[in-house]
C-alpha cells in the first residue's frame, strides 16, 4: 500500500472514530434530556401542600389553606372542587351549607359552632374571610365530609382520606428509597425503614397501583411515591377499611304506580290483592299546606296506614309523593328561604319515620323558572337527610323543553345527580294548554326527550325513570274550537263507536281513531297495550332506570302481565 493510501486510510479511521464517539455523546446527551425530568424536584415548598385520597392537589388549588392556631381552613372554592359541589353561601343568614353523603351543615360566618344535621355543635375555628374569600374551618368538619385529617408539621402537608373508601397499609421489607416515578432512574422524594408501614394506593378498581413491577405508596410525611413491589410485604398487607358500597334499595328495574288519593278522596282498599309487575308504590298522600310556610298536610290516617301495611305484606317498596299542589307562591316562599326549607325537610323525615317509608317521591310542579337553583338546593339539603335513614329519594319532572313555570323550573342534571331517581313524566305532550289535538304521550316525542335527557341534560340512564300514562284525550271540535278531556285507558273502547276504523301510526306507536258523534268530530290518540309496550321497550334500549305509572285504576287489568314481561319484574 502507498504512503498516500496508508495516509487516506488513516484519516478514514479518524473520522469514523470521530463519528462514533460523536454518535455515543449525542446518545448520553440524548438518554440525559430523556432522564433529566424524572430528576426535576417539582415538589412544591412555599406553602402547604394538600394530598387528598392519595392525589397530591396543591397545584391544583384556587386559594392557599390556611393553618392558624390548630385548625386547618380550606377555600370554599376548593371545597367545591373537592369535596362538596353544591356548597353554598346563603346571604339572608349570612351562612355557609354544606352537605355530604348523610350530612347537611350550616355555619354562620363568625360563629364558633355548626347546626349539623339540625343538631347544634360547638367547634373550634368558624368560616373566615381574607382578601374577599370565605374559608371553611375544614378540620373541624370532619365528620360532615367523613374524613380523616392530619396535618403533618414537618412537610407541611394536610392530608385526607375519605372513611368510604379502601385504605391499605404494608411493611417495607428494607430500608427503601421512594422514587417520584416507577423507574430506578428517578430522584427520591422520601425515604423509609425497614419494617416501617406506609399507605398502599389504590386505584379505580380498589387494587394496588402497579406498574411495571413498582407500586404506589404514600409515607407517613404525606410523601407521594414509588418502591419495588418485591420490597414491601404485599403478603402481609393489610386493609384498614374496605371501600362503602351502597346498596340499592331495588334490584333491577324499578316499576311504580302512583296511587292517587288526597284529603277529598280516601286511600284505596287493596286489602287481599296485588298488583303484576311492582315493586314501588306511590300513594299521594302528602301535600304542602298554602301558605303553610313548610308544613305538610298529612292525609294518610287509618286507610293511609292500612295500604301501607298491605304494600309491605305485599313486598312493595313505599314511597309517597309529597306535591306542592301547584302551589306556585308557596313553593316559591319556601325555596327562597334556607330556615323555611329546613323546616319542610323536617317535616318529611318525620313522616318516613313515623310511617316507616322506605322512599319519598317529590312532585313539585307549576314553579317560577327564577326558583330553578333554590329548589335544586331543596333537593341538595334533603338528600343527605333521607340518606340518614335509609330512605330513596325521587323527583318528578317534566320534558325538557315547554313553558317556564312548567319546565324551565327544573335543573335536570342537578337533581339527576343528587337524587337517587329523576322521573320523566312523559305525558301531556298535547295537554289541557293545548290549543290543537294531538297525542298524549307519542312515542317518538318520548324518545327525543329521553334523549335530551341523557344528552343535553347530562343525566344518567341509571337514574332516570320512564313516567307513562294510563289515559289520554278525546278532542272534540266544536263550531271551530278544540274541547278536550281527559279519558282512562280502561274506558276508551267504551268511548269509541264500534266499527269506528283504528289506524296505526308508527311515528307515534298508537292507533288513531276519529269519529263523528251527534255533529260534532272526535279524535283519540289511543292508549293501549300495544302503545305502552313500545314506550317500555325505550327502557331496555336506553338502558333506564326502570318506569311509573299514573295512575292506578285508570288501567284495563291486561296492561300489567305487558309491563311484568317488559320489566322483567314479576
Amino acid at each position: 500500500m502507498s504512503r498516500r493510501a496508508k495516509r487516506e486510510e488513516k484519516v478514514k479511521s479518524k473520522i469514523i472514530l470521530k463519528l462514533f464517539v460523536v454518535a455515543i455523546f449525542l446518545g448520553i446527551v440524548f438518554y440525559i434530556l430523556k432522564l433529566a425530568p424524572n430528576y426535576v424536584n417539582t415538589d412544591i415548598v412555599d406553602k402547604a401542600n394538600l394530598v387528598v385520597n392519595n392525589s397530591n392537589v396543591t397545584q391544583d388549588l384556587k386559594k392557599d389553606l390556611i393553618i392558624e392556631d390548630g385548625v386547618i381552613y380550606i377555600a370554599k372554592e376548593d371545597i367545591e372542587n373537592f369535596f362538596d359541589p353544591y356548597i353554598y353561601y346563603d346571604e339572608k343568614y349570612n351562612q355557609i351549607i354544606t352537605t355530604s353523603e348523610n350530612q347537611v351543615t350550616s355555619i354562620v360566618v363568625g360563629e364558633n359552632a355548626i347546626v349539623n344535621n339540625g343538631s347544634r355543635i360547638e367547634i373550634a375555628g368558624t368560616v373566615i374571610e381574607r382578601n374577599d374569600t370565605l374559608y371553611i374551618p375544614f378540620s373541624s368538619l370532619k365528620d360532615t365530609y367523613n374524613v380523616e385529617i392530619n396535618y403533618i408539621e414537618s412537610t407541611n402537608t394536610v392530608t385526607v382520606d375519605s372513611l368510604d373508601r379502601k385504605y391499605v397499609l404494608a411493611d417495607s421489607k428494607k430500608d427503601n428509597s421512594v422514587k417520584a416515578y416507577p423507574t430506578f432512574f428517578s430522584r427520591n422524594v422520601d425515604k423509609i425503614e425497614a419494617k416501617e408501614t406506609v399507605t398502599v394506593v389504590q386505584n379505580d378498581e380498589n387494587q394496588n397501583n402497579e406498574i411495571d413491577g413498582w407500586v404506589e405508596v404514600r409515607t407517613d410525611t404525606g410523601k407521594l411515591g414509588y418502591v419495588k413491589s418485591d420490597s414491601l410485604d404485599l403478603s402481609s398487607q393489610y386493609i384498614k377499611r374496605e371501600a362503602i358500597q351502597k346498596e340499592k334499595q331495588i334490584e333491577g328495574k324499578v316499576s311504580m304506580v302512583w296511587d292517587y288519593y288526597s284529603e277529598y278522596w280516601p286511600a284505596p282498599d287493596r286489602s287481599g290483592t296485588d298488583i303484576q309487575g311492582v315493586n314501588v308504590v306511590s300513594p299521594t298522600m302528602f301535600t304542602l299546606v298554602n301558605e303553610g310556610q313548610g308544613r305538610i298536610n298529612d292525609n294518610a290516617g287509618d286507610e293511609g296506614k292500612a295500604y301501607i301495611e298491605w304494600a309491605h305484606s305485599n313486598g312493595y317498596k313505599v314511597w309517597p309523593s309529597v306535591s306542592n299542589n301547584s302551589y306556585i307562591e308557596t313553593t316559591s316562599e319556601i325555596m327562597r328561604d334556607y330556615s323555611l326549607r329546613h323546616d319542610l325537610i323536617e317535616n318529611i323525615v318525620s313522616l318516613v319515620l313515623e310511617y316507616d317509608l322506605d322512599g319519598i317521591n317529590i312532585d313539585f310542579e307549576n314553579m317560577h323558572d327564577e326558583d330553578k337553583d333554590l329548589f335544586s338546593r331543596f333537593i341538595i339539603e334533603l338528600k343527605p337527610r333521607l340518606n340518614e335513614i335509609g330512605a330513596v329519594l325521587s323527583v318528578d319532572v317534566t320534558a325538557p323543553d315547554g313553558s317556564e313555570e312548567w319546565s324551565m323550573c327544573y335543573d335536570r342534571y342537578v337533581i339527576g345527580d343528587v337524587a337517587d331517581y329523576i322521573v320523566f313524566m312523559a305525558y301531556d305532550q298535547h295537554g289541557n294548554s293545548s290549543t290543537e289535538p294531538g297525542t298524549n304521550a307519542g312515542y317518538d316525542w318520548v324518545m327525543v326527550n329521553i334523549e335530551k335527557f341523557l344528552g343535553q341534560e347530562g343525566v344518567e340512564a341509571e337514574k332516570l325513570i320512564l313516567g307513562i300514562p294510563f289515559y289520554t284525550r278525546v278532542w272534540e271540535e266544536v263550531d271551530g274550537k278544540v274541547v278536550k278531556s281527559i279519558i282512562d285507558m280502561k274506558k276508551i273502547d267504551e268511548v269509541i263507536p264500534e266499527g269506528t276504523t283504528r289506524t296505526w301510526d308508527d311515528n307515534l306507536k298508537q292507533y288513531y281513531v276519529e269519529f263523528v258523534e251527534n255533529g260534532i268530530t272526535n279524535k283519540i290518540w289511543v292508549e293501549d297495550e300495544e302503545s305502552i309496550k313500545a314506550k317500555l321497550s325505550l327502557i331496555e334500549e336506553y338502558d333506564l332506570a326502570g318506569a311509573a305509572y299514573w295512575a292506578k285504576d285508570r288501567e284495563p287489568d291486561s296492561i300489567w302481565s305487558v309491563i311484568s314481561e317488559s320489566l322483567g319484574v314479576e
